[in-house]
Order: C-alpha cells, then sequence, then structure tokens
C-alpha cells in the first residue's frame, strides 16, 4: 500500500452529507470493553484497529482524561465520520487511513517515522524503549454504514458497482475476481472463506452467465447466487448470497491474512499487564483469534481473560440485534514477575 494517510480531526466533515447519523451508530460489546479497560493500569494509550464510527473510542476517551488513541482504519470515509465524532478530543487522537496490519507492523519494526507524528510517537514508548500501549481493540467485519450507504457493493440488497474494497486505492476489486476467476477458483474460494455448501452451482453459474456479459453490480450478482441454490433455501434465515459475498469481501481485503498478521504484532506491542481485545462475527475471524491466543498464552507471557468469550448481554441483543454474531476475546500481557 502506498503511503498511509494520517486524519487530524481539524478536518472538516459533514455528518449531513454521509448519511449518517452518529445518535443510531451503536458500538458493539462497549459495557464489556469499558469493564475490561478499568482493569488495565496504567491506562495511557489506546490503539483502535477498526475505528469505524468511533463509538468505542469515544466511550474510552470520555472516561479517561490523560488517554491518548490512535484510530485506524482502511475505509476513508470511516476515518473522516470518526474525525468528526472524536472533534472534542483533537489533541489525544490521531487517525491513520490504512490497514492495521501495516501499521502495527510499521510500528513494531519502528517504521513509523513517516506516519506517526512525533507529538504521538514519543507516547508509544517510554525511555527504556518499552511499548506503552495499554489497549489494543479490533472490531471486526463491516459497519451498517458501509452495507447501506458506502456504494461499493458490500450488500446484496443494493444496486451497486462489485467493488468490496475497504481500502478504495488498492488495485483488486470484488468485480474484477467474480469475472476472472476460474470455476474452481471461485468455488474453492467461496466455500473457504464462505463455508457456502452451495459454492459448487453458484460458481458455475457465476461462469455461465459472464460467458453472456460481464457481471458489474451486486444485485446482478445476488440474482446470480439466488438462482443457483435450491429453492427451498431461497427464503431461508439469511439471504442466499451472504456467505458468497462475506467470501468476496474477505478475499479483496486479505481480511483472514491480516488479522493473523495484525494479532501477532499487537501481542508483540503491548506494555505488561495491557490488553489485546477481539470482537469477531463469524466462525473463520474467531478461530483465528482463539488460536493465536491460546498459542500466545501457553508460554507464560499472556494469560487468557476467559477460558470462553464473552457474548452481548440480553439487554444489547434487544437494543443492537445485529450484535447476535459477536464474540469478545481477550488477552494481557503478563508483568514480568509473572513470566516464567
Amino acid at each position: 500500500m502506498q503511503g498511509k494517510r494520517m486524519i487530524r480531526t481539524q478536518k472538516p466533515y459533514s455528518d449531513k452529507e454521509s448519511g449518517m447519523d452518529f445518535s443510531l451508530h451503536t458500538p458493539v460489546m462497549l459495557e464489556q470493553l469499558c469493564n475490561l479497560a478499568s482493569t488495565i493500569k496504567p491506562m495511557t494509550l489506546y490503539v483502535d484497529c477498526t475505528i469505524g464510527a468511533g463509538g468505542h473510542a469515544e466511550a474510552l476517551l470520555k472516561k479517561y482524561e490523560g488517554l491518548r488513541c490512535i484510530g485506524i482504519d482502511a475505509d476513508p470515509d470511516a476515518c473522516n465520520r470518526a474525525a468528526e465524532r472524536l472533534k472534542p478530543f483533537a489533541d489525544r487522537l490521531l487517525i491513520i487511513n490504512g490497514y492495521y496490519d501495516e501499521v502495527l507492523s510499521d510500528i513494531r519494526n519502528k517504521r513509523a517515522g513517516y506516519c506517526i507524528p512525533g507529538d504521538f510517537s514519543s507516547c508509544l514508548c517510554n525511555e527504556n524503549g518499552e511499548s506503552r500501549f495499554s489497549l489494543v481493540l479490533f472490531d471486526l467485519g463491516i459497519s451498517m454504514y458501509q452495507l447501506r450507504s458506502s456504494g461499493r457493493g458490500f450488500s446484496f440488497y443494493a444496486d451497486e458497482p462489485l467493488d468490496m474494497r475497504l481500502y478504495p486505492y488498492s488495485q483488486c476489486t470484488a468485480g474484477e475476481l467474480v469475472n476472472r476467476l476460474s470455476e474452481m477458483e471461485l468455488a474453492d474460494a467461496i466455500f473457504k472463506f464462505g463455508e457456502e455448501r452451495f459454492s459448487r452451482q453458484i460458481a458455475h453459474a457465476i461462469v455461465q452467465k459472464r460467458k453472456k456479459e460481464r457481471i458489474r453490480t451486486s444485485s446482478e450478482l445476488a440474482s446470480i447466487i439466488s438462482g443457483a441454490v435450491p429453492v427451498k433455501y431461497r427464503n431461508g434465515r439469511i439471504h442466499p448470497a451472504t456467505r458468497t459475498f462475506q467470501a468476496l469481501r474477505i478475499l479483496v481485503n486479505d481480511e483472514l491474512g491480516r488479522l493473523e498478521r495484525a494479532c501477532i504484532d499487537a501481542l508483540n506491542l503491548l506494555s505488561p499487564g495491557a490488553v489485546c481485545a477481539v470482537i469477531t462475527f463469524h466462525s473463520l475471524e474467531d478461530r483465528i483469534v482463539k488460536n493465536i491466543f491460546a498459542e500466545e498464552a501457553k508460554n507464560g507471557h499472556f494469560s487468557l481473560e476467559w477460558k470462553k468469550p464473552q457474548s452481548p448481554t440480553l439487554e444489547e441483543l434487544r437494543n443492537n440485534p445485529s450484535s447476535r454474531s459477536a464474540k469478545f476475546r481477550a488477552i494481557r500481557a503478563n508483568a514480568r514477575e509473572e513470566q516464567k
């Protein structure tokens, strides 16, 4: 990726132009995150790897007056929305438009000079060169805003170009993959990243359709998929295109590879007593986080916060039904004397 972009909160941004009403944005697992943060002392630097609309960051910046926040997001629209929402905390906030795995890698390998300004780079480490990261959060998946208003084809209910890039400066789009990959490659990707049982039938239908004309929009692709699955699955609990769209989005953005790389770097950047927390929304993400955390906990340098992931409370499920599939895992860096 060419050059990460910093966004300081002085940049003007209109939530009316974006169609985003911040009062309607509900950050998932916020109560659990705040409870977790209250166990971390000191809370000096919070890194939000998927800052989105800024809901988690807003709550923590309000609660901890001395806290600084580095917010990262691949989506420039999300960065701008977060910058607008978090304007009251401008002197304690830095937002970086880029992929979180690349930003964390740069920080870990001390290549942060070109993307972290001096007033923030000085708070990354203490006088002994040790990291000051107190809390690192990954809130995975895509937001309702991206589904409804991004115009990039994330939703099978919209008639939009088949893009699906979170970082719009990347080269490969979902449309290019759908129209270029072989039938076998499509089927394998849809099965691997979407866990779709009808991946072969869907891939075949896509290839047959593109022989006649290029597949260009999200609604067109959704129609092809619906026609490819057995009739009894077309009106099920979830839309028949759900898993295929997930698979394409993951493939376009290398979501699973980036998550694995970023988790490892995040753990290596934690100060003693600091925490890395991850909110996942499907089994592929959760499996990666679960395995990395379990492996790292074996060496005595880290401890799992809970044996099993936290789930949304009944109250949260009532107020925010979209949180129903969320799982919250966290791991803590042990203090030096606790390490074996």
